[in-house]
């Protein structure tokens, strides 16, 4: 396996490639079935992940981390749609909507002349993540952004990468979360079936 950033968590089987590894870290840092939160109430943790992941200028930056999850739960709903479930409500999009309102961006000239947009950020956001609304755009314009989704299995909507060839991947670990799903469908048929 490819040595991942320390920012990643270390039991991620399906990594998506550079940026959209970013998103996705960022949506993992909710952890449903081990019930741990990098972005729960100690701001520190949060910050010094946020700073290595590269979504704040320094592990001193403020962030509000209420907004923080609720942007995170956000993309989770985008993940969600592309994993085959209902599309995001505009509860569930508010968040994202709230960081594009608030978010600026400028274009950047490389040495090369390739051009970048960066985000502003002195508008009221964090320009770090303002950033995942341009990995989330360029996904989407690439053809890449269909293959990050969020697990199936309703009590762990973990982030993956689908590299299937056929785009069908449903679950992020078929050991664990695909086994618990087929599990929980048998036993329904089961439940269904009428006896003599």
């Amino acid at each position: 396996m490819v040595d991942l950033p320390a920012w990643v968590p270390e039991d991620e089987t399906k990594p998506a490639p550079m940026p959209l590894l970013v998103l996705q870290a960022f949506v993992n840092t909710r952890e449903a079935d081990a019930g741990t939160d990098l972005l729960g109430d100690d701001e520190g943790v949060a910050r010094a992940w946020l700073h290595e992941a590269g979504l704040l200028a320094s592990a001193d930056e403020t962030v509000d981390l209420a907004q923080a999850r609720a942007l995170r739960e956000s993309i989770r709903a985008l993940l969600v749609r592309n994993g085959g479930g209902p599309p995001p409500t505009a509860v569930e999009l508010a968040a994202l909507k709230a960081l594009s309102e608030r978010s600026r961006f400028v274009p950047l000239v490389g040495a090369d002349g390739h051009m970048e947009l960066q985000p502003e950020g002195d508008r009221g956001a964090p320009s770090g993540l303002a950033r995942l609304l341009l990995i989330i755009h360029d996904a989407q314009r690439n053809g890449s952004w269909d293959r990050l989704k969020a697990c199936r299995n309703d009590e762990c909507r973990w982030a993956f990468f689908d590299r299937s060839h056929a785009r069908q991947g449903a679950w992020c670990d078929m050991a664990v979360c695909g086994n618990r799903m087929k599990n929980r469908k048998l036993r329904s048929r089961r439940g269904r079936v009428a006896l003599p």
